[in-house]
């Protein structure tokens, strides 16, 4: 795929193991039916350190980035203060999410059958979820109102710094790549094409894929396994790339294993 995004995670959870980390397939997936790819994914614990080193290279890039997790108001949530550390700019409360945050407690206190306390130190606190690196813009947030926000670096670079929570980031990055990035979608222009070799090892099969490689604009990959349910030891071997290139560099795939005369199982095609 021609244009790749990067991808950081954030939260102790993920390293230590307590929580198994969802985003990375979700957000393939999501670039994926947009003809987009990652180019890579990095994880990062709760170390302002850390967090900071990695957005100042995320900013210094060429990719558009997207950050989950860390964008909350409780002593572990460092991605904001890490945000504005990586830009060198302040923080501050940002108007349209203060009046988000303010509607939000309205509407949790209308349902609670509450009147809203806009002094009470708990709601001042809420306000926090608002104080973003100034420059910030705002990424709607269609679960419950509080936003996320997009910092641009001085190159250019975008990162964009959702949630957590996955019911939240995930229609929070799919707003993102529908109003930001339009221009980059490439449905249907993108393809992987792939067959089943059983019993296969990788070693005999690499001069086939140098060769296909050298002779078409595509990339050539393989995936072995094994112990699978249903193929036993195999290679799932194929290409991908724009679609026109596929097809013709596919063929010249197949001929190559029926050569060396493999044993081919089904093939597999990915939009």
């Amino acid at each position: 795929m021609s244009t790749g995004f990067g991808l950081i995670i954030v939260g102790d959870e993920i390293l230590s193991g307590k929580r198994q980390d969802k985003h990375l397939p979700k957000v393939a997936e999501l670039l994926a039916e947009r003809g987009l790819s990652l180019a890579w994914a990095q994880v990062v614990g709760d170390d302002r350190t850390r967090i900071t080193a990695a957005l100042q290279a995320a900013f210094a890039g060429s990719e558009p980035v997207f950050c989950c997790g860390g964008i909350g108001a409780t002593p572990d949530d460092h991605t904001r203060q890490c945000a504005a550390a990586a830009l060198g700019v302040e923080l501050a409360l940002h108007p349209e999410a203060a009046r988000l945050i303010e509607e939000r407690m309205r509407d949790v206190a209308a349902e609670q059958g509450v009147p809203f306390e806009p002094e009470r130190p708990d709601n001042v606190h809420r306000y926090n979820m608002g104080v973003f690196p100034v420059g910030a813009t705002l990424i709607p947030n269609p679960y419950n109102k509080i936003p996320g926000f997009s910092c641009q670096g001085p190159g250019g670079a975008e990162v964009h710094f959702v949630p957590g929570f996955p019911v939240m980031a995930w229609p929070m990055l799919a707003w993102v790549l529908d109003q930001r990035y339009t221009h980059l979608h490439q449905e249907g222009a993108w393809r992987e094409h792939s067959v089943i070799v059983m019993g296969a090892m990788e070693a005999a099969l690499t001069p086939l894929m140098e060769q296909i490689e050298a002779a078409h604009a595509v990339k050539v990959f393989s995936l072995p396994s094994v112990d699978h349910p249903t193929y036993g030891r195999h290679i799932e071997l194929g290409v991908k790339g724009a679609a026109q290139a596929v097809e013709p560099a596919f063929a010249e795939l197949l001929a190559g294993l029926r050569t060396q005369g493999a044993e081919m199982g089904p093939e597999l095609v990915r939009p």
